[in-house]
């Protein structure tokens, strides 16, 4: 059987951060790893990321976003019927930040996967400082991605305070209680600085497994509550990129907005990499680049948020 692991989170939480360092040490032990990345939206930013960061050592594949949740499921079940082919010791599946867990379960124990693959874990990454304004939906996805996670990994811990990380337990655990999850978190979570992990601390995350619990659905078209806006060819200065930026995510005119992402050239012709969340915005040269750069929020107006990028004062 292959073990397959899921590694999730919500909208700029560091899931490709962590997975890139989590696919090198399951490489290190001389395993085989295969790793699918699936993104909100046509357009797989952080699969470049990875192709970046783990150059040969995995294999990877990509499900684009499906227009629905069955167009999903069959490219998601297709992708995996191929990669038993190959003969991999772990996949690594990293699914986008608007993702239900029960997805994986349900298509798991399927015919014929459920003869090939068996879960290993399921992680769940949160950002330290998490967002305390989230809708409704979105704490349900938050809750959904805890509930069963053999271990919840906090980032960024060492830009975060005592009480951000203590307000983050606090509300993952009210999430958790929105939807009758009687789980409660706290001995769960890793919360150490990433730069710090060693091996020691990979072999611990690679026996986390997952818990099983239940809790109470909330349906709503995902399509239909959250949107990724897409912006070509912007020109504007790397420097001015992200005071725009900052301001995009702050300016409530522009809508709830979770992450900005995507590559711009200086006038150099250097690639540079943009991710940006309400916590953090980062801007790192990369080799190769799409110009592009996508918002992903709730309620986005792309009027305001295109004056910001094409017309920056």
């Amino acid at each position: 059987m292959i073990k397959i692991d899921l590694i999730t989170g919500f909208l700029g939480a560091g899931k490709t951060t962590f997975m890139i360092n989590y696919a090198k040490y399951l490489v290190k032990q001389n395993l085989k790893v295969g790793i699918i990345e699936n993104d909100f939206g046509a357009v797989n930013v952080d699969m470049m990321l990875l192709q970046e960061n783990v150059g040969d050592c995995c294999d990877l594949e990509m499900i684009s976003g499906g227009s629905d949740l069955q167009t999903y499921r069959r490219r998601f079940k297709t992708k995996l019927i191929a990669m038993k082919m190959v003969g991999y010791d772990r996949v690594l599946i990293e699914p986008s930040g608007i993702f239900d867990v029960d997805d994986f379960f349900d298509l798991l124990y399927e015919d014929p996967l459920q003869n090939w693959y068996e879960i290993g874990n399921v992680i769940a990454i949160v950002d330290a400082s998490l967002e305390e304004n989230l809708s409704k939906e979105s704490n349900f996805l938050l809750a959904s991605q805890v509930a069963n996670a053999g271990k919840i990994i906090f980032s960024r811990v060492q830009d975060a305070s005592k009480m951000a990380i203590s307000n983050t337990v606090n509300h993952i655990n009210d999430a958790l209680k929105a939807v009758s999850c009687k789980r409660i978190i706290d001995d769960a979570i890793i919360c150490k600085n990433w730069n710090d992990f060693s091996d020691e601390d990979f072999r611990a995350i690679v026996d986390t497994g997952y818990v099983v619990t239940s809790y109470q659905k909330l349906h709503f078209n995902q399509n239909q509550t959250y949107s990724s806006l897409y912006f070509m060819n912007v020109k504007i200065n790397i420097d001015i990129l992200k005071q725009q930026v900052n301001k995009i995510i702050s300016d409530p005119k522009c809508g709830h907005v979770f992450r900005v992402k995507g590559f711009i050239q200086d006038q150099n012709n250097n690639w540079y990499q943009l991710n940006a969340t309400k916590n953090e915005i980062n801007i790192q040269p990369i080799n190769q680049g799409q110009e592009i750069i996508i918002v992903i929020g709730e309620s986005l107006d792309q009027e305001v948020i295109e004056q910001y990028l094409n017309n920056p004062q």
